[in-house]
């Protein structure tokens, strides 16, 4: 992929890089979650710009607080489509239970050792949300 100016590849040095394969870049998300407003396990906050990219389905992930983890990030992280993405999230939001929640944070343990997902194909981090047929 070429860089451009909204490549997370320009911006990201290689401290950066090792900030993100190893989450550290996702300590200060402690302080939301300390605050209230976010939960360690839920949909991962998205950009806003992409509120009104969402379908109906994809919409029911903002039914409950997002989460620094989910189950979209234990299941392949940035590697997985947006739209598969967005269906784990509506999974996790109609599944949503404390058994499941310590699933996911024992996958993320795993996940985070491994340094796995953090990177789509031919992307630094993820490819932008482009929004998805309106179902």
């Amino acid at each position: 992929m070429k860089a451009g100016a909204g490549d997370d590849s320009v911006r990201l040095t290689a401290f950066g890089k090792l900030l993100r394969r190893t989450s550290l870049d996702e300590l200060p998300q402690l302080w939301n979650v300390l605050c209230g407003d976010m939960s360690l396990v839920g949909p991962r906050p998205l950009l806003e710009q992409y509120l009104p990219l969402y379908n109906d389905r994809q919409a029911k992930r903002h039914d409950v607080r997002p989460g620094i983890t989910g189950w979209s990030q234990v299941n392949g992280r940035n590697l997985p489509s947006w739209e598969d993405r967005l269906e784990m999230d509506v999974w996790y939001v109609e599944h949503q239970s404390l058994g499941l929640d310590c699933l996911i944070i024992l996958k993320t343990v795993g996940k985070v050792f491994a340094g796995s997902g953090v990177s789509a194909d031919g992307q630094t981090t993820a490819e932008p949300f482009k929004g998805s047929p309106r179902k």
